[in-house]
């Protein structure tokens, strides 16, 4: 048999691509073997993802061009998001606690940051640690936060150090984090 052409073989790729979708749409008990059951990540019900592409440069989506919005969607924003657009912050990964010194081998010229949230035992580790905190220039994340009043009242108490609300539940998993209030630097992570 003669070998098969680059045309015929990405148009067996193709041909077997369309039929993927055909395969998924079938109840899991007609689905062909071997096919995993797919994760639902996000159901918007419909609601078009042009409003999320549209500021991404270069993405090849204008912000009107042949956008007609659906009954429910909420206008566009006119006014550029602020700090208090990302409040509250709630890390699901993390809680206070008592957190057991690690050494790590991050490399140098590392920033080190801290994590905090609106709590006693932050603001107690936050005035105990202050100053070598400022001396390290240490940059601190806010991973547990309500509204903009407590994020400004720990800033109050935090002066002179830069304060992040931030969900750190990403950091946790990959550090392997319980607990706060922490201080990460390039040689490890100590409370």
């Amino acid at each position: 048999m003669a070998a098969w052409s680059m045309t015929h073989r990405i148009c067996l790729t193709l041909a077997l691509m369309a039929c993927l979708p055909v395969a998924y749409a079938q109840s899991p008990a007609q689905r062909p073997p071997g096919l995993p059951d797919l994760e639902v990540v996000a159901d918007h019900g419909g609601e078009s993802t042009r409003r999320y592409f549209a500021p991404i440069a270069g993405a090849g989506v204008s912000g009107s061009e042949g956008y007609s919005p659906q009954i429910g969607v909420t206008q566009r924003r006119t006014q550029p998001f602020s700090e208090a657009d990302m409040l509250p912050v709630v890390s699901e990964r993390l809680s206070t606690g008592t957190v057991a010194r690690r050494e790590l081998q991050l490399p140098g010229g590392f920033t080190p940051i801290f994590l905090i949230g609106d709590d006693d035992l932050s603001r107690q580790w936050l005035a105990q640690r202050g100053d070598i905190l400022r001396e390290m220039n240490a940059v601190g994340l806010v991973v547990q936060v309500s509204d903009e009043s407590s994020l400004q009242a720990l800033r109050a108490e935090a002066a002179g150090l830069e304060l992040r609300p931030v969900s750190g539940d990403g950091l946790a998993e990959r550090l392997g984090l319980q607990h706060y209030p922490v201080l990460i630097s390039a040689n490890g992570i100590e409370q």
